[in-house]
């Protein structure tokens, strides 16, 4: 697990970076904070290290009287509509204070290697082609209301069960998902945007946590063009200025 900071976003979509070269690059935009921190998680009192952090805002209506009376003792103004906490170091915690409003381009930079936590579609309930790849049946003549079905699922009587993790027909999506060993290819502080190598789970305006990552992986490097020089074999007939005899 990461014992690295993290923020809470929205996903806006995808998009593409153009480089010096004429080259594409495929980026999902994410729109990273302001996070509040709410609350600190220490090993002495709650027997690990974290912080909570709270995003968006909601109204006063919409809250419990006991977590008006909390935030209000908290003194946060702004009310946050989604928490969630993000694991650090003891010493880490200490850094940061309740109430304290953290933005994309104070925690991530250009070059970061990061993983993406998000919830993804859902598919609905679905069969056996679509959720496991299967081929179905034959589409033949003698083939009748048999064509995309399963199969055989039981063994008669020994065992005289369905084995466990049996692939069969069931929901498909929705389930929390991570994307890891992402990078960060550029921040806006303005709006609070980050650009993300590649796709990451989850719809349109969904919820998602963005984290640096554990791994080690080698970063993206933005590829540079290399001008092709010219040979200095006086032998060639290419070279400027000579003609084939």
């Amino acid at each position: 697990m990461s014992l690295k900071m993290g923020l809470i976003g929205r996903k806006l979509g995808m998009t593409r970076v153009f480089h010096d070269d004429g080259t594409s690059l495929g980026c999902t935009a994410l729109e990273i904070g302001p996070c509040v921190v709410t609350a600190q998680r220490t090993p002495d009192k709650h027997g690990y290290a974290a912080l909570q952090l709270g995003f968006e805002e909601r109204s006063l209506r919409h809250l419990r009287r006991s977590e008006a009376k909390l935030f209000e003792k908290l003194k946060i103004e702004r009310t946050p509509a989604v928490l969630r906490e993000v694991r650090l170091e003891a010493s880490d915690v200490a850094k940061f204070d309740v109430g304290k409003v953290l933005k994309a381009d104070e925690v991530f930079k250009s070059g970061d290697v990061v993983d993406v936590a998000g919830i993804t579609k859902g598919k609905g309930y679905q069969g056996v082609m679509k959720m496991h790849k299967m081929a179905g049946s034959v589409n033949g003549h003698g083939s009748h209301e048999f064509f995309r079905h399963g199969g055989s699922i039981g063994c008669r009587l020994t065992p005289g069960r369905v084995h466990k993790g049996k692939r069969m027909s069931q929901h498909m999506g929705h389930v929390r998902c991570t994307s890891s060993d992402l990078v960060v290819v550029k921040v806006f502080p303005e709006q609070n945007i980050v650009l993300v190598k590649g796709a990451v789970p989850g719809p349109a305006r969904g919820l998602v946590f963005l984290k640096g990552s554990a791994k080690n992986v080698k970063k993206y490097i933005v590829p540079v063009v290399q001008k092709e020089t010219e040979s200095k074999n006086p032998m060639k007939a290419s070279k400027k200025g000579q003609t084939s005899g």
